[in-house]
């Protein structure tokens, strides 16, 4: 693999954009001082791209996602994945975990081997591992989840589940009123899995016992938790008070305009997430989908079970990009952090993920004058999968 160097771009580094010009050697980020581009390198030595002033920013990285075109992480075969993933890479998104909605043992240990056995695979975003979304989950608020595979925690499932991915389950969704969940959550660290707390109806008391005791996040703000009351906080005022992280769905459907920026003002930039929940139905038109083991009926781009209520979206990282920027009158270097260093922090990939720093992965996206995607590296390799949608 020849080295790639990058020149003329404007490349986002501590939260602005500066003039540097960027070597990519071995999948990694190194930095070249501009006067050392004094003498043009040999083309058969690397290749050289002019960003011609284009911003480069860090590919983004989306922990809560169940599939798109055509194919649902709950039966992703290995071609499956990789498919889900040239899809991503087009729309930006250069790393992401399969979100495993809530299945049977044997169908979640299927997904698991299959997460497992993909490897590094070319021209494709970088799967980091999988996102359990329950089992451990409440009936009450259990939104597209099948209520009959709800179960109360079990400490030696998930440790045979982790096993299993060798280590690789690296973020999981539970409900702290469910007996035994804010007991098991120190495990679930210890095991390496990052606690995030949605689909519920903890009372404030609870919610908070469950972030005292190492819970990180929460799944899909707003969206199937108990909500604030004045008398009686709940999940919501637990996670708006404290400073776990909060994923917002940001497609207009999810959260209106109005709580984007309520989200903003509490949270700040440095403790939200931006995340997709995307669906097979993600870059299709409408029509009938499934969702694990979920009929979905999704009609102008709103994804939907027979009942009504609201399954996953088909959303892409990009157009939430646009979107965090219009209904907030953010700036691109505030809304970057959260498509790139804030998921990275969370699940413990800032190490290598979502920054453009020396000797981390070049995953790097090339935005064009109105956030089209133009080029997107992934591992320092140019990707093929086309530009965004």
């Amino acid at each position: 693999m020849r080295d790639v160097i990058i020149k003329n771009g404007r490349v986002y580094i501590n939260h602005s954009f500066q003039d540097v010009t960027l070597r990519l050697t071995d999948g990694k980020i190194s930095f070249l001082a501009n006067e050392a581009m004094g003498n043009e390198p040999a083309e058969d030595a690397c290749t050289v791209i002019d960003a011609k002033g284009k911003r480069i920013v860090p590919g983004f990285i989306d922990i809560h996602t169940h599939g798109a075109i055509g194919v649902d992480a709950n039966g992703a075969d290995q071609e499956g994945l990789e498919k889900i993933g040239q899809f991503f890479a087009g729309n930006g998104t250069t790393s992401w975990l399969a979100s495993v909605l809530t299945d049977t043992r044997e169908q979640t240990e299927w997904c698991i081997r299959q997460y497992r056995s993909l490897g590094r695979r070319a021209n494709t975003a970088e799967l980091l591992g999988v996102h359990l979304e329950g089992p451990f989950l409440s009936r009450e608020y259990k939104g597209a989840m099948p209520e009959s595979l709800l179960r109360l925690p079990d400490c030696t499932l998930v440790e045979e589940y982790q096993k299993i991915a060798g280590g690789g389950i690296r973020y999981m969704t539970v409900s702290p009123e469910v007996p035994g969940v804010n007991d098991l959550i120190p495990a679930l660290s210890e095991m390496g899995i990052v606690t995030a707390i949605g689909h519920s109806g903890a009372d404030y008391q609870t919610a908070m016992d469950a972030i005292h005791r190492g819970a990180a996040s929460a799944t899909h703000t707003f969206n199937a938790m108990r909500l604030l009351h004045q008398h009686e906080p709940a999940i919501l005022g637990a996670a708006l008070e404290s400073d776990i992280y909060c994923e917002m769905i940001c497609d207009g459907l999810h959260l209106h305009p109005g709580i984007v920026r309520l989200l903003w003002k509490i949270k700040g930039r440095d403790r939200l997430v931006a995340i997709t929940d995307s669906i097979m139905a993600a870059g299709l038109p409408d029509g009938n989908y499934h969702l694990g083991v979920n009929e979905v009926v999704v009609k102008n781009g709103d994804a939907k079970l027979p009942d009504g209520t609201r399954a996953g979206s088909t959303l892409t990282q990009n157009r939430a990009l646009k979107n965090v920027m219009q209904y907030t009158g953010c700036t691109l270097e505030e809304a970057l952090p959260l498509f790139t260093e804030n998921p990275a922090k969370l699940i413990g990939v800032f190490d290598r993920k979502g920054s453009i720093e020396e000797g981390k992965d070049a995953d790097l996206v090339m935005l064009g004058d109105n956030l089209e995607i133009e080029e997107v590296f992934l591992c320092g390799v140019r990707s093929e999968s086309g530009k965004g949608l």
